[in-house]
């Protein structure tokens, strides 16, 4: 089957694999092979050149995309402990030709059931189908470690792509009385010491499955079709490098494509199965990657569960100290910097346990598991807590790759790190709170930049605390990075050349297509947030246009909160809100006009609704200061408590606004009370009327004795049948109030009701009492007659 006259030599590898990494680096030397293939996107052959950048630091991602649908995209995530990657730097560093093989990113987005784009026909440039293809040789190994992939490849997609729970590596954990094939191949491969022909070994391991499991477990038709095509075109890119006179071809491939490499078919059948397939014109470049992004819980694919940890085990020399020492080492760093304690002792009877469990399990040194029982039974004392932040910070790790400047970017792009850079605002793996102060001008343009990346849809950063802080000028953000922006802003370069630009641009066509004034109200929130110039002429115009002519006084009474609070505020920002403040007038107005006709004759759940938006914009139009505005709000307040048409609950709600502005006096809050709840009305207008009135608030009540006696009498002439009927509605208003405003009122109903014959004033009304806190009064006050 294998011959040494060979020229191929395969070397199946796990993804991500430090150990396999380290053998492939050693085989290779020993090898010298004089052509390397390695298992990827052939549209990035042109990207290889970057890996030997002195800017380059993994981990990186290469990007390849649909050039007219760039959301239509694949990422192939590799780290500094990623075989592939060191196959490609060794390539480099000696000078040999290097190709990726994989089935061309181009079909693979063509093939997609989503895509969008117009296919064309692949370029029918195949090897002589006559050529035939020498068995592969076994490889030559010499150093320890490998690494299998059961179906991880490198091949992924930030949002199609999910981590597969059938490993068929499971079968051959479950044999070797393991959990499943990561526990299984971590042992045996990844923390492994010295061995002897673990390639060889591996190679086997995947020709038994593969005959045992030709599909892998439960794969779906298109799954199968799909590894088929891969492995013709990388049976394929073997013949044409054969044919391009290259003697010893190195392979480097996940190793359940290895069996298929070995043994294949006459090339004439991948010929046939490869032509004519669907192809998209598609771009490629690097992107940054990051750990948390690399680990398979990430959703991003072929990921290892602790970048951070097989970082460690990639980097770290055994021969300096043990590696359980050195990585208790590093968790006692981080455990002193968030002040938990953990001493030399501690560290020292961690080792020595972990240690003792990998004796027990019958392992050379300790792995990860048994490094983390250690920490938690010595160091953390059975508290699991303090392993999340191990978990987060090293076990994952945060570190993020970098890119040279010269690698091809949209200008976009290039904008985003210019201003980066310029800010000194990192991007970075793990959410770190950033606190602004508005006032200085670093962070106001840092705002700034924070807000034109949401309008693009790169979330970059988080507002928290927003409610609490908007007045101030203080402004406090939530920062993580992850990799799918750079395909986001690829997206976003539609809009324009810089952030800006292409914000401005993405607005002022949302607002052109919606037909909500509150939307419209955000949209010139955001404009004046992200200070972006050239869009607050169309977005306000647009405001205008549609407040105008829109008869839902429901629309114009939700946008006027917002435009009023960018208009109070604005100041703090440094923004002209002149043209805020002419919109806002104007709707308030126009609210204003309609507001009767809005709340009379509607639904009980249009009218609770309507409750919402009316209390919302009365706060609005207070904090406006506007006496004229507020004297016309006034009377559209007063007509709509005062019309019997209006819903009983509005018209409640409208008398009590105008009670606590002190438009509307005792005498008539008792007139209205009196009318609407009268034994001649509908017991069930009274009550919501009632609910209206008082407004989730029971300060009115014990308060004012003469409406408490109003409330007290309506509900104490009610008739039994009546009074069944408005119960839980009555119940449903009080239950709105705060424990202490029920207890209080439940004492008043207590005193009523112990001591009728009294006058309700004098129940708890003390007039000597009182005069004495006057004096004190007086003087908080500042009164001096």
């Amino acid at each position: 089957m294998t011959g040494p006259a060979s020229p191929f030599h395969i070397f199946g590898i796990r993804h991500h694999g430090p150990g396999c990494a380290r053998t492939l680096v050693r085989t290779l030397d020993a090898l010298a092979p004089d052509c390397i293939l390695v298992e990827g996107p052939p549209e990035a052959n042109d990207m290889l050149g970057y890996i030997a950048h002195a800017q380059m630091e993994p981990p990186v991602a290469l990007l390849v995309h649909a050039r007219d649908d760039t959301a239509n995209s694949l990422f192939y995530p590799l780290a500094e402990f990623s075989p592939e990657w060191q196959a490609l730097r060794w390539a480099l560093a000696h000078a040999v030709p290097a190709r990726f093989m994989d089935l061309p990113a181009a079909n693979i987005l063509a093939l997609r059931p989503e895509a969008a784009a117009q296919i064309e026909p692949a370029a029918d440039a195949q090897p002589d189908p006559d050529q035939a293809l020498p068995e592969p040789c076994a490889p030559a190994v010499d150093a320890s470690n490998a690494d299998a992939d059961a179906d991880a490849d490198i091949n992924t997609d930030a949002t199609d792509q999910q981590p597969w729970s059938n490993d068929p590596l499971d079968c051959l954990a479950q044999a070797a009385g393991h959990a499943d094939g990561e526990a299984w191949w971590n042992h045996l491969v990844e923390e492994r010491g010295e061995g002897q022909d673990l390639f060889l070994a591996i190679a086997e391991a995947m020709r038994a499955l593969r005959e045992q499991l030709p599909d892998g477990l439960h794969r779906s038709a298109d799954d199968t079709r799909h590894e088929t095509l891969r492995e013709a075109h990388m049976r394929q890119t073997m013949r044409q490098a054969l044919k391009d006179g290259f003697g010893r071809i190195a392979v480097v491939c996940g190793a359940w494509h290895l069996p298929a490499l070995e043994t294949h078919p006459p090339a004439k059948a991948d010929a046939a199965l490869l032509k004519g397939l669907p192809a998209t014109k598609t771009s490629a470049t690097w992107v940054p990657w990051t750990y948390p992004h690399l680990s398979r819980t990430s959703g991003y694919g072929a990921g290892v569960h602790a970048p951070g940890w097989y970082e460690h085990l990639w980097s770290h020399d055994p021969a300096l100290s043990p590696r359980s020492v050195a990585w208790l080492a590093h968790v006692a760093a981080l455990l002193r910097s968030k002040d938990i304690d953990c001493s030399s002792a501690h560290i020292i009877e961690a080792a020595r346990l972990a240690d003792t469990l990998g004796t027990l399990r019958g392992r050379r040194a300790p792995g990860l598991e048994e490094i983390n029982e250690a920490i938690v039974s010595v160091i953390c004392m059975g508290n699991t807590a303090p392993m999340q932040l191990i978990g987060t910070q090293l076990i994952v790790g945060e570190r993020i790759g970098r890119v040279p400047d010269t690698v091809p970017m949209v200008p976009l792009q290039q904008d985003c790190e210019q201003s980066q850079k310029r800010l000194r605002l990192r991007p970075q793996a793990l959410a770190k709170i950033h606190e602004l102060d508005l006032r200085n001008e670093t962070d106001l343009a840092r705002s700034q930049l924070l807000h034109r990346l949401c309008i693009l849809g790169v979330d970059w950063g988080t507002p928290k605390g927003a409610g609490s802080t908007r007045g101030t000028f203080k402004e406090v953000w939530e920062l993580e990075w992850a990799p799918g922006f750079s395909v986001a802003l690829i997206e976003a370069s539609r809009w324009g050349a810089n952030l800006e630009a292409a914000a401005s641009a993405k607005l002022v066509d949302a607002c052109r297509s919606t037909e909500e004034l509150t939307e419209l109200a955000q949209a010139i929130d955001k404009v004046l947030l992200a200070d972006l110039k050239s869009a607050v002429g169309p977005v306000t115009s647009a405001l205008e246009n549609r407040a105008s002519l829109t008869g839902d006084v429901g629309q114009l009474l939700a946008a006027i909160a917002p435009l009023a609070n960018i208009h109070r505020y604005g100041s703090v920002r440094k923004l002209d809100t002149a043209v805020v403040a002419r919109v806002l007038d104007g709707i308030i107005v126009r609210a204003g006009v309609g507001l009767l006709a809005a709340c009379s004759g509607i639904a009980q759940d249009l009218a609770q609704a309507l409750r919402e938006h009316i209390l919302a914009a009365h706060a609005a139009i207070g904090m406006r200061q506007d006496a004229q505005l507020w004297a016309d709000w006034s009377r559209a307040l007063g007509c709509v408590a005062r019309t019997e048409t209006a819903d009983a609950l509005l018209r409640g709600m409208s008398c009590r606004l105008l009670f606590d502005a002190q438009v509307f006096d005792g005498a008539q809050v008792a007139q209205q009370l009196t009318r609407n709840l009268s034994p001649a009305n509908d017991p069930l207008q009274a009550s919501n009327w009632l609910d209206g009135f008082l407004n989730r608030n029971a300060l009115v009540l014990l308060h004012d004795t003469a409406l408490w006696s109003l409330v007290d009498d309506w509900v104490a002439t009610l008739a039994p049948e009546p009074f069944i009927s408005i119960l839980p509605l009555v119940r449903r208003t009080f239950s709105a109030f705060d424990k202490t405003a029920r207890s209080s009122l439940g004492q008043l109903a207590a005193r009523e009701a112990s001591a009728p014959a009294l006058p309700r004033a004098k129940l708890f009304w003390n007039e000597e009492r009182a005069a004495q806190a006057l004096p004190v009064l007086a003087k908080i006050f500042g009164i001096t007659a």
